[in-house]
């Protein structure tokens, strides 16, 4: 067997392309764009590169076969947080041979603790969770745009190799003409006599608003949510702005309190029903094809990304509220047939609630492992919110 670090172009070419040869038989399998993960790894797309080490490696085979790859990495910021300084892996893709996928375990887990890890958390993105996060377990359906997927032998290979679940991602689906439980009529209906609520979906023309009020509740919400980083307004804005070819208005929804944002829905189509078509590349025709597919092809379901409530307005209804009346715009619009959540972690029972009061199924289940390089060290998995 040979492991090689990713240093030439052609390397980094290999790396790209090798997961053609595991999923060529697997149609649920949709390909990722070949510009999503370059830009992972290219610092001037990801400042995590900035402020951190990332390799990666191709393992081949005793035939000279290539059969493996990882990506490994450390994020400085964070990395010393845990109870052992932590680093990551993901991008892993190999046959189903445990010798092979071990030895590229032990190539990552030799990198880490040569810079002072000890243990490792995987398969995870470079980035943020939002991103190529998790192994899926169970739910093999075409996934969402950047989620990872892989062939349901993977579990063993980390198992087998001593990963330990971290936490569990589950992912919650419904039929979006299926009525909502009567419970979120109630509590909507108290809200909505409250003349001090109101609730609007996003327009396009008037982004520059929508993003700052996703902004206020995201700060007052989430921020200091594990201790996360506020958002600022020009990160906020050149989000949205880099959404809005996608962006359906009547997907994205807010609630305000006498004229202050307090909650926020942010949903977007299925976009990578059409990206199955562009086989990873985007490049200005692809662009241009995407543009007119926008609008002229039928996409039957839409994504989950963000749901918030402010915790001054948690407990009163105010999520129902904004979950019915944006219910009750998208069933006109019979546009989607099926809804799915991004992932939810178990460790947050409060939104696992919410999704379940839906009347929801899961619909997927991933798992973050973790890996501590001393055996002896008890494990223990993600505290809970």
């Amino acid at each position: 067997m040979n492991i090689r670090e990713v240093i030439t172009k052609e390397d980094s070419r290999k790396f790209l392309l090798f997961p053609l040869s595991i999923y060529k038989t697997i149609p649920e399998w949709i390909r990722p764009l070949n510009k999503d993960i370059r830009e992972v790894f290219d610092p001037k797309k990801n400042k995590f590169v900035r402020h951190g080490e990332c390799s990666r490696f191709l393992a081949w085979d005793e035939n000279g076969k290539l059969s493996g790859r990882i990506a490994v990495f450390i994020n400085t910021r964070t990395a010393k947080k845990e109870k052992q300084p932590t680093g990551g892996i993901g991008f892993f893709e190999s046959v189903n041979d445990r010798k092979i996928a071990h030895s590229l375990f032990d190539r990552a887990r030799k990198w880490l603790a040569e810079r002072g890890m000890e243990a490792m958390d995987g398969p995870v993105n470079f980035g943020e969770r939002d991103s190529w996060w998790g192994l899926i377990v169970n739910g093999f359906h075409p996934p969402q745009y950047k989620m990872n997927y892989n062939p349901p032998y993977y579990q063993d290979l980390f198992e087998s190799y001593g990963f330990q679940t971290w936490f569990e991602q589950w992912c919650f689906a419904l039929k979006v003409y299926k009525p909502l439980q009567e419970k979120i009529h109630i509590r909507h209906d108290l809200i909505k006599e409250d003349p001090d609520y109101a609730t609007r979906h996003l327009e396009k023309s008037r982004i520059e608003k929508y993003a700052e009020d996703f902004r206020i509740v995201y700060n007052k919400a989430w921020a200091k949510h594990g201790g996360g980083k506020e958002l600022e307004s020009r990160q906020v804005l050149h989000l949205f702005k880099s959404m809005k070819p996608v962006m359906d208005e009547k997907l994205i929804w807010f609630v305000y309190y006498k004229n202050e944002p307090v909650a926020m829905w942010v949903n977007l189509p299925d976009i990578n029903q059409l990206f199955r078509k562009f086989n990873g590349r985007f490049g200005i025709i692809e662009k241009l094809r995407f543009i007119l597919m926008m609008k002229t092809s039928t996409l039957n379901k839409f994504i989950g990304l963000v749901f918030g409530v402010i915790p001054e307005h948690q407990g009163k209804g105010v999520d129902s509220y904004m979950i019915l009346e944006g219910a009750t715009v998208i069933r006109n619009e019979r546009k989607y047939e099926d809804y799915e959540m991004q992932w939810i972690g178990d460790f947050n029972p409060k939104m696992v609630s919410v999704a379940e009061s839906l009347g929801t199924y899961k619909s997927r289940v991933l798992k973050t492992y973790r890996y501590l390089f001393d055996r002896n060290i008890p494990f223990e998995r993600h505290r809970m919110l």
